[in-house]
């Protein structure tokens, strides 16, 4: 088969390829320095929240895959005397160990990473927020919220779809509310200690009243290992009016 290939066309390879590569490799460094300089430059917490929240394990694994892709091809540029056979040969060879690393990659962003990324978006949640005037304003708590808070916020809240985060400056009176995924980001699993565990489904047992309070059932599964497990969970008495 590689008698019937022109040894000019290796050599072009050998030549232009490690343009190709570079150009490869250099669309990853751009996605990774460009994710980093997005952060760095977004200076509102609850922007920068949502942006790692959404965006930052699937950058990070674009942009690296592309940087190992571009590294392979690299490597298949460095030998100026060779064959087709040998080309081939190393090829496969540095191939299939792109694709280890590839693995390996995107096991720690899908499995470990998620870690990290708890505690940053925690620690970006409850930062004091900063009033317009320049002062640092409070967290309300679950009780003092629901005076900022319309009916359907507050129903969101009591059936666990949204939690809404009310900051206000007690100087001046400015408010500021954020709005955050009810559903927890993935939960460690009890089984394999994973962060994988996330909630398939939900069932409200027994609707909350004016006189009783309502049950709401989780239904959680492990992305990982397949473990299922559920949880329940209170919902608030209505209040007075409510139910109308």
């Amino acid at each position: 088969m590689t008698d019937f290939i022109s040894p000019e066309l290796l050599d072009n390879w050998n030549k232009y390829g490690g343009y190709l590569a570079l150009a490869v490799a250099g669309v990853g460094i751009l996605i990774l320095l460009g994710h980093y300089l997005k952060l760095m430059t977004t200076s509102d917490f609850k922007t920068r929240y949502d942006y790692i929240n959404m965006h930052e394990i699937n950058m990070l694994w674009n942009g690296t895959l592309l940087v190992i892709v571009g590294g392979t091809l690299f490597f298949n540029t460095l030998f100026s005397e060779t064959t087709w056979l040998w080309f081939f040969v190393r090829l496969f060879m540095s191939s299939m160990l792109a694709v280890i690393l590839g693995v390996i990659i995107q096991n720690i962003l899908k499995f470990y990473y998620p870690f990290f990324i708890e505690k940053r978006l925690k620690k970006l949640r409850y930062t004091p927020r900063t009033s317009p005037d320049g002062r640092k304003m409070k967290l309300l708590s679950e009780e003092e919220e629901d005076v900022y808070l319309d009916e359907g916020m507050q129903a969101e809240e009591d059936a666990f779809s949204v939690d809404y985060d009310v900051w206000i400056d007690e100087e001046s009176g400015f408010t500021k509310i954020e709005k955050y995924n009810g559903r927890l980001h993935a939960l460690q699993c009890s089984n394999c200690n994973y962060q994988t565990l996330k909630v398939d489904r939900e069932e409200v047992i027994q609707a909350a009243s004016e006189t009783e309070e309502g049950e709401l059932m989780k239904y959680y599964s492990c992305g990982y290992c397949g473990h299922k497990e559920r949880k329940s969970f209170k919902i608030a008495m209505l209040k007075v009016g409510d139910a109308a």
